[in-house]
């Protein structure tokens, strides 16, 4: 039985083309194009041979460092349809490649409406003068035809469109070398060295950006890369033989102009054709065909690489789906005739001048992240990166700033509105959240500013003024205790780190236990409540132990986990143990904070932070620190901070309120502070709960207790917690133990 579906989505074309016919044509050809025929002799009348040479080398410079980028991407991964677009996508990701791939669609498409006014109004130039003037609409209706014409051949064949391309190169050729000779042939000149700048008002820089378009146009054979036998030796080598091909023609032709004695530097002045018609052997019978050719090659290059972006978007889900969708032979028929369509409705606007600048920024954009993907994966050192073309990433960064610098000298407002168009379409898909099915250099490029950043870090670890808690929070359900997770984060003001724990009792050498299953579970929790903590799930033979064990591997050099934070356990003898885990984690420099969330109402409705402040176990500078983070949340921003203290007699009452008075000023911390004198018939327990009963959250020092008496001490906080709201017994542990508070550097 046979397929009687006309079009598949994913079918390999029928034919493959190799480096030659695939990417160095196209290219070179789309490289000489009008700006070639049109400006070169008004580009060497205005600066003269010496700058036209520099502006040539400047040019070049800026496309052979991005052709060299691009190679360096192409030869590290198996680049498939979609060109540019492709390789930008695969290094920097879905949402920065879809930024720039449909721009780049959209400038392809707009270019064969471009090239099809180019080759309407240089045919026009032929019209006999005795035929009297010609008809208003005849370069829109013959751009029309030829935007048709085109389609049709890159739609049937995209072998036909780019065979058509070597009878093109023949008379490119045959142009260049009728130009050499006219030139030699007639003596030689002294060249014309000193700028005049006559008829280009602007300058250097003027004539540069006029001239810049020349260049471009490299990455045509590029966008062929799905229809490539070996795009990741082809790309490479077309290439880059194509620019240096078009750098080594853009040196002959302004030499052979400035030494010709058949035309006069105010002929050269003039821009348009006439100089090539006056200088060429046999004039316009080979220039015309020549320059006719250059424009209907830009114009194939454009109307084969277009559709190939807008289905590579399609693939990636960036456009409908149905856009992907290609005939038997592999051609993306669908993607072809709507880029047509686009050129054709483009031909009714007309005077497109201004257009042209903008696409041609929108192009050099391209050039910019080409770039920046081959700085991002070198800089970010992945072990997935080995391209067999190696560029420095202080080469493509230069690349990139070299492209911006010709943008804003063409035309800084088109420039503007392009970078603007594209940040647009980045917070959009942004926005869509795409998952893309591939790693990219931006994991790489974070890992190695991290790694930066930590070696950095460790030289700034050993002063109290860089503390701040980074908590691991031991968590059983994350969902029941999601309060905990928040809490934490209120805790570190979303600048510290909160990792999640949950530790799994077992033995992985006996048991299978699904731990990427429940992290992602746990990850799952954390996002429906829209909280940020990492993630962490570990197998451990022994409880206590494996807490221990966990919490001292926690983190790495300058952010490991100095804080560990438990909710209430459900039963006594697990808050004895974490008193005997408390104890061994105080040795190894480890604060913890044990805690008990009983809310009144929601957090920060009436806010109301109390701490008792002993001063014995050196738990109270972080406890009054806790206290100012967690007021410093827009949830607790209005929150009254109490700090309160027990007195046995008046004298020590006094000497109580003045040195907490002294201290809260000190560490610019705004407080209140309440100094309670103890009657003789309660316990400080009973004093605690009537004093504290109505307040949100309440602080209170942990003591170490002796091996053996832990039973007993849990009991008490026991009773003590279930007499208040939320609450939180810290013990402060470290090197910093004391000194968190410190007034020189608390701010």
């Amino acid at each position: 039985m046979t397929d009687s579906r006309p079009f598949e989505t994913h079918p390999e074309p029928s034919q493959k083309f190799g480096t030659f016919l695939g990417v160095f044509t196209p290219s070179v050809l789309t490289i000489l194009g009008l700006i070639m025929y049109l400006r070169f002799g008004w580009v060497v009348g205005n600066v003269g041979l010496l700058l036209t040479v520099l502006i040539v080398l400047l040019a070049s410079s800026v496309t052979f460092v991005t052709a060299l980028s691009a190679s360096a991407l192409a030869t590290n991964m198996r680049v498939g349809v979609g060109g540019e677009y492709f390789m930008v996508a695969r290094s920097l990701g879905l949402e920065l490649g879809g930024m720039i791939g449909i721009p780049l669609f959209l400038c392809r498409t707009l270019s064969i409406t471009f090239y099809s006014y180019g080759l309407a109004e240089s045919i026009m130039w032929l019209w006999p003068p005795t035929w009297g003037a010609a008809p208003a609409r005849s370069v829109p209706i013959l751009a029309g035809l030829t935007v048709v014409v085109i389609t049709a051949i890159a739609g049937k064949s995209a072998g036909l469109a780019l065979k058509l391309q070597i009878p093109i190169m023949v008379l490119v050729g045959a142009s260049l070398m009728a130009l050499t000779a006219g030139a030699l042939s007639s003596g030689v000149a002294p060249p014309t060295v000193t700028p005049s700048y006559r008829t280009a008002p602007g300058g250097f820089w003027y004539v540069f950006s006029v001239f810049f378009p020349a260049v471009t146009g490299f990455t045509a054979g590029i966008g062929l890369s799905g229809d490539l036998k070996d795009p990741r030796r082809s790309i490479p080598l077309g290439t880059l033989l194509a620019v240096v091909t078009g750098t080594a023609v853009y040196l002959l032709v302004p030499t052979v102009l400035s030494v010709s004695s058949r035309i006069s530097v105010e002929e050269l002045l003039q821009p348009g054709v006439g100089v090539w018609t006056a200088t060429a052997v046999l004039g316009a019978w080979l220039v015309f065909p020549g320059m006719w050719g250059a424009i209907l090659s830009s114009a194939f290059g454009s109307v084969l690489g277009g559709p190939r972006v807008l289905q590579a978007l399609a693939r990636d889900g960036l456009a409908p789906a149905f856009l992907a969708r290609v005939s038997k032979t592999g051609q993306p028929v669908v993607a072809t005739w709507i880029s047509g369509s686009l050129a054709l409705i483009a031909v009714a606007l007309g005077g497109l001048n201004a257009v042209a600048q903008f696409v041609t920024i929108l192009f050099l954009t391209l050039y910019v992240t080409i770039n920046l993907s081959a700085a991002a994966e070198k800089w970010a050192g992945d072990a997935s990166y080995r391209p067999t073309i190696n560029v420095p990433w202080y080469v493509s960064l230069a690349g990139s700033l070299g492209a911006i610098a010709v943008m804003f000298l063409i035309n800084p407002w088109a420039c503007l509105a392009a970078i603007s168009l594209e940040i647009v379409l980045y917070l959009y898909l942004r926005r869509r959240s795409l998952r893309q099915r591939w790693g990219d250099a931006r994991a790489g490029v974070w890992m190695s500013v991290a790694r930066l950043a930590l070696l950095r870090l460790r030289s700034h670890e050993s002063d109290p003024r860089n503390w701040r808690p980074h908590i691991l929070l031991f968590l059983g359900d994350a969902e029941k205790r999601i309060g905990l997770v928040r809490l934490a984060n209120w805790f570190n003001q979303d600048r510290g780190l909160v990792t999640a724990c949950q530790l799994i009792v077992g033995d992985l050498t006996k048991q299978q236990i699904e731990i990427e299953a429940e992290k992602s579970q746990m990850e799952h929790a954390l996002a429906g409540h829209g909280l940020v903590a990492f993630t962490e799930v570990d197998v451990v033979p022994e409880f206590e132990s494996g807490v221990i064990a966990t919490a001292q591997a926690s983190g790495i050099s300058g952010l490991q986990s100095n804080t560990v934070m438990v909710g209430w356990p459900s039963k006594p003898d697990r808050l004895e143990a974490w008193l005997r885990i408390m104890r061994a984690l105080s040795r190894a420099g480890k604060s913890m904070l044990i805690t008990r969330l009983q809310w009144r109402h929601e957090p920060g409705m009436q806010p109301r932070i109390d701490l008792w402040w002993g001063g014995l176990q050196n738990n109270g500078d972080m406890m009054l620190l806790l206290a100012h983070l967690l007021s410093v949340n827009p949830e607790w921003r209005d929150a009254r901070i109490v700090v309160r203290s027990i007195a046995r007699d008046e004298k020590e009452r006094e000497v109580q309120i003045r040195s907490l008075a002294a201290l809260l000023e000190e560490v610019r911390i705004r407080a209140e502070t309440e100094v309670i004198m103890k009657p003789e018939e309660e316990s400080i327990a009973d004093v605690i709960k009537a004093q504290s009963r109505s307040a949100d959250i309440v602080f209170l020092g942990l003591q170490e207790q002796e091996p053996g008496s832990e039973g007993g001490y849990a009991r008490r906080l026991e009773q003590l917690a279930a007499a208040l709201n939320t609450t939180v017994f810290v013990r402060s542990a470290g090197r910093f133990a004391g000194r968190l508070i410190d007034s020189q550097h608390l701010e």
